[in-house]
């Protein structure tokens, strides 16, 4: 999680310099050689004709959502608010196992989505003076990212993880010239601008790496409450390394998304362990 919080840092830090297609394209391949790197050196598949399965090409394409959601918001959204905005894909995921899998859900874990739902509004605050749009953005990421995961349990049980994100990853290189096609800003070559994407890159290529390995070693129910220490490190890097200052609505809000998200995992836990 910390990985991932220094990641969203250098995407907004690079951002402010380099145009967001650049920044996608830049990651998306170089994302997709380092996982393709991985698969073939472990004997995995990486290509077959599965690439053409429905969900699989559903959930390539909730991953360019997400990807434009998140590199857009990061750019242009205060991290700690972003931070806030990204901890509600859990709750999302519980919703949407409810609305399109059938998977049941109690009343407690409604409330708990419903809470976590209210902190998120809290934080954005659609109708106030502070709110510029951009952070609808962000809300397109966590929605697209929490679409991705739902439709990752639909996709051919054979198909390794990392099979399936290189191609995830693969999807994405194509949007990001697009994306560059809509923009003024022309590309960089500045040095300082490019180590940077080469940081997102690496710390995001790490951070999944050390996330796998986590899940290997440990149970779900012991790695999963860590997802939200990325929400401490990412709103510690905005203070420390921009600036921030967020409000008392932030943190509150914030805290609200954070519990909910909390007490859904321990509710489900504990829904696991009767059974």
């Amino acid at each position: 999680m910390a990985l991932l919080a220094f990641s969203d840092a250098f995407i907004k830090k690079s951002g402010q310099s380099a145009p967001m297609g650049q920044i996608m394209f830049l990651l998306s391949t170089g994302g997709t050689l380092l996982f393709v790197f991985m698969a073939k050196s472990r004997g995995l598949i990486v290509w077959s004709p599965d690439f053409w399965h429905p969900m699989v090409l559903l959930r390539n394409g909730f991953e360019i959502i997400g990807a434009i959601g998140l590199i857009v918001g990061l750019t242009h959204v205060p991290l700690s608010i972003f931070a806030a905005i990204m901890q509600v894909a859990p709750l999302l995921t519980v919703l949407g196992a409810a609305l399109f899998l059938g998977e049941p859900v109690g009343w407690r874990r409604w409330a708990a989505i419903l809470v976590g739902l209210t902190g998120m509004l809290i934080v954005i605050r659609p109708f106030g003076a502070s709110f510029s749009g951009w952070e609808l953005f962000a809300v397109m990421g966590v929605c697209g990212l929490a679409a991705r995961d739902l439709v990752t349990r639909l996709a051919p049980s054979h198909l390794p993880a990392l099979t399936m994100s290189a191609w995830g990853f693969g999807a994405t290189i194509p949007v990001g010239l697009v994306v560059y096609m809509f923009e003024d800003t022309p590309l960089t070559s500045e040095p300082i601008v490019l180590a940077q994407i080469l940081g997102v890159i690496l710390f995001t290529s790490f951070g999944y790496l050390a996330v796998t390995a986590a899940m290997r070693m440990a149970p779900v129910s012991i790695v999963a409450p860590f997802r939200y220490t990325r929400l401490l490190f990412t709103t510690s890097l905005g203070i420390l390394v921009f600036g921030e200052r967020p409000d008392t609505a932030t943190w509150v809000g914030a805290g609200l998304v954070l519990a909910a998200g909390i007490y859904s995992f321990l509710r489900e836990r504990s829904l696991m362990q009767e059974k």
